[in-house]
C-alpha cells in the first residue's frame, strides 16, 4: 500500500485517513462542533416553512462557531485568533437568541430548547475561555499543533 503525506491527510491507495487537524484539540471547538451537530439534529424537525428562516439562521450561527474556532486557529497572530473567536462569541449570542425565539413560538419543546442552552452554555464557557488565554498571552502565539 503506498502513502503520501498531504498537509494533515494521509492518503492511501485504497482511501484515506484524516488525522486529527491542531483545531480538534481545542475543547472550545469540540464544545462547539457538539453544539453543531446537536443543532442541526433539533432544526431537522422544525416546519418546512421555517426552513430559509429561523432552521437556516440556527443551523447558519452554529455552523459559524465551530468554523470560526476552526479558521481563526489557523491564522498566524493572537490578534486575528481573538478576531475569529470575537465572531464565534456573536454567533453564540445568536443561538441564544434563535432557541429562545423557537421556544417561545412553539416550534421547538421547553425540553429540547434547554438541551441546545446547555450546550450552547458549555461552548461559550470553552470559547470566552480561549479568548481570555489568547488575549492574556497578547503577542505570543498560542500552540494548537
Amino acid at each position: 500500500m503506498l502513502h503520501a503525506l498531504f498537509g494533515f491527510f494521509t492518503f492511501s491507495t485504497d482511501g484515506y485517513r484524516a488525522s486529527m487537524m491542531p483545531y480538534q484539540r481545542l475543547t472550545a471547538w469540540q464544545a462547539a462542533h457538539e453544539l453543531a451537530l446537536v443543532t442541526y439534529r433539533v432544526t431537522d424537525a422544525f416546519p418546512k416553512h421555517e426552513l430559509y428562516g429561523l432552521t437556516s439562521q440556527l443551523r447558519r450561527a452554529a455552523f459559524s462557531v465551530a468554523a470560526n474556532i476552526a479558521e481563526g486557529a489557523a491564522k498566524r497572530g493572537n490578534g486575528e485568533f481573538r478576531r475569529f473567536l470575537d465572531i464565534a462569541i456573536g454567533s453564540l449570542s445568536e443561538i441564544s437568541y434563535g432557541t429562545l425565539l423557537a421556544k417561545d413560538l412553539g416550534i421547538l419543546k421547553p425540553e429540547t430548547a434547554s438541551e441546545i442552552e446547555g450546550h450552547r452554555e458549555r461552548a461559550s464557557k470553552l470559547t470566552w475561555g480561549l479568548y481570555k488565554s489568547v488575549s492574556r498571552n497578547g503577542k505570543q502565539r498560542i500552540s494548537v499543533a
